[in-house]
């Protein structure tokens, strides 16, 4: 299970724009003002499992190795400097390590990671001419500068592993000693940095030549809003709605200082996020189970 990548290419990513920008505007955003432990362990347990379903196996790897630098850092940083809280675990020169500075600090990196990996679900689904079709018609700046910034990281990736390649091709990769890497890291940085500069001037160049961001500008699109769209719509504001209210009255919290107090959130709340964490899921293994059937039908 889930040892192919899907990408743009599941059932999820082929509703409409809007209908995917609004479930990670829910999801992103409950889970960034979300502190309960309950909230934070399905958030994380979903968001993980998404990514994996999306990006493959090959996910886990490089998520776990964030996860634990995220981790140890967070809690120790908030553990070894905030002395708040009840429960003294022990003395570091007279300054107290307490469990509710450590279970914060845990918390508040469990809630990041989380917000992270949704965001590469997110990257996934959302192309760039999704994105500007979002945004281009009524800001076009930041619809610009939001597809730019999802395609950054990516696009530098890849043209550095050319520019590395092409080095070692002409016989420069693989220097002995510190000195040639620390030259020759530094050349294929040049290298990449005068590359995405020009290429970024010429895109904008080509982008104003077409005249984008003009009042009165036309593009096409195959987006269109559907029965299936809305209905979907309809499900996730309903969904989310009930996990926003129940956060405007402290379901989704948790106090931690001066003493912890553990909260159960109410149970409509906590189910209605459940049911708008786990909507990508079920459809895509839904829409992968009916295209299996089909083609082993032919």
């Amino acid at each position: 299970m889930f040892e192919n990548e899907l990408g743009e290419n599941c059932e999820f990513g082929c509703y409409h724009p809007a209908v995917t920008a609004c479930y990670y505007i829910l999801v992103i955003g409950i889970t960034m003002f979300s502190m309960s432990p309950f909230f934070l362990c399905a958030t994380f347990f979903f968001a993980w499992l998404y990514a994996v379903l999306m990006r493959g196996r090959k996910v886990i790897k490089k998520n776990l190795i964030m996860l634990l630098t995220i981790v140890v850092l967070m809690t120790a940083i908030n553990t070894f400097f905030t002395h708040n809280g009840e429960t003294v675990l022990f003395y570091i020169n007279r300054n107290r390590i307490t469990l509710e500075a450590f279970v914060y600090g845990l918390s508040a990196s469990v809630m990041l990671i989380s917000v992270m990996i949704w965001f590469e679900s997110f990257q996934a689904l959302m192309s760039s001419d999704k994105l500007i079709f979002l945004f281009g018609k009524f800001i076009p700046v930041i619809g610009l500068v939001i597809s730019m910034i999802f395609r950054f990281v990516p696009l530098l990736k890849n043209r550095y592993e050319e520019i590395s390649m092409g080095q070692k091709c002409m016989g420069r990769g693989g220097q002995k000693g510190l000195t040639a890497r620390v030259r020759q890291l530094a050349k294929e940085v040049s290298i990449l940095i005068a590359w995405s500069l020009e290429a970024s001037i010429e895109s904008a160049d080509s982008m104003s030549a077409r005249g984008y961001g003009l009042r009165g500008r036309s593009s096409f699109h195959l987006f269109k809003m559907t029965g299936r769209d809305i209905r979907m719509l309809v499900y996730m504001v309903a969904a989310g709605g009930v996990v926003i209210a129940g956060g405007a009255l402290g379901e989704t919290t948790m106090a931690f200082y001066p003493k912890l107090i553990w909260k159960i959130p109410h149970p409509a709340v906590f189910t209605a996020f459940l049911l708008l964490l786990i909507l990508p899921l079920i459809i895509d293994l839904a829409g992968e189970y009916k295209w299996k059937k089909s083609i082993s039908k032919m």
